[in-house]
């Protein structure tokens, strides 16, 4: 592997563990607030999924960068400044539509990532792509039929469904743009060329939403700056809640 390409390969590696651990987090404060019972246990699994996928990719971060560092300093120890994360998954949890949308966002993207992902050239990233995938088919069916419930639910679920809509979609350009470190991954079958996947997550999302009776918002709007560092306030207030037993306990194990 060349510099240039293990370089690279941190970099996107990092950028896919802070995804994870964010919206694993997000998931996660829903747990002993959800609407019932098995719905909180259901969240609690789904959170845990993303956390264990963010250990995987923080953990193969940790050999690549080969500095001393751990998993643990990847996710307790960077600033808001150093996380990569997609803007869409540190917005705040909002009500339950606010989070099932952005779920079913999520979850359809990463349904289109993975399966290219596990075509990997790099055998980890290939690995944990194909653990992944197994939870992520769970995952749009959870999210697709919440939506489906909220959106031609009651008045008042439907128009907080479409508000919630409306209000995260201008966050879902970023998903799909691709700068140098992605295209030199993706030119040398490391890495997926995620433009091409626009289309057809356009295709997907809609479907659901108007099968939910939900409007597909314009693309009237869009917001980017996670991959380069540039955040929402809402990322360090959740990483002030994340990072602090750590933090305030340095170098202790369990």
């Amino acid at each position: 592997m060349s510099d240039a390409i293990k370089a690279a390969t941190l970099e996107y590696v990092t950028r896919l563990g802070d995804d994870s651990l964010v919206l694993g987090h997000r998931i996660s404060e829903w747990v002993s607030y959800a609407p019932f019972l098995e719905e909180d246990i259901a969240y609690a699994n789904v959170a845990l999924d993303y956390v264990g996928r963010a250990r995987m990719f923080y953990t193969y971060a940790a050999e690549l960068a080969a500095d001393g560092r751990t998993e643990d300093d990847f996710a307790y120890m960077r600033s808001d400044r150093d996380y990569r994360n997609l803007l869409l998954l540190e917005m705040p949890r909002g009500d339950f539509a606010y989070s099932q949308i952005r779920q079913l966002f999520a979850d359809v993207y990463y349904s289109l990532v993975l399966p290219e992902l596990v075509k990997s050239k790099d055998e980890r990233i290939a690995a944990v792509a194909a653990k992944a995938i197994k939870e992520t088919k769970y995952h749009v069916r959870r999210s697709r039929d919440w939506v489906h419930r909220l959106g031609d639910g009651t008045e008042e679920s439907h128009k907080r469904t479409q508000k919630a809509a409306d209000q995260l979609w201008g966050y879902t350009h970023e998903m799909f743009d691709m700068d140098e470190t992605e295209q030199l991954l993706a030119d040398n079958g490391i890495g997926v060329d995620v433009s091409k996947l626009r289309d057809q997550w356009h295709k997907d999302v809609s479907a659901i939403l108007t099968e939910s009776t939900i409007t597909v918002p314009e693309d009237s709007w869009a917001v980017r700056g996670g991959r380069t560092g540039y955040h929402t306030e809402n990322l360090g207030h959740m990483l002030t809640e994340l990072q602090i037993v750590h933090r305030s306990h340095p170098g202790c194990q369990w």
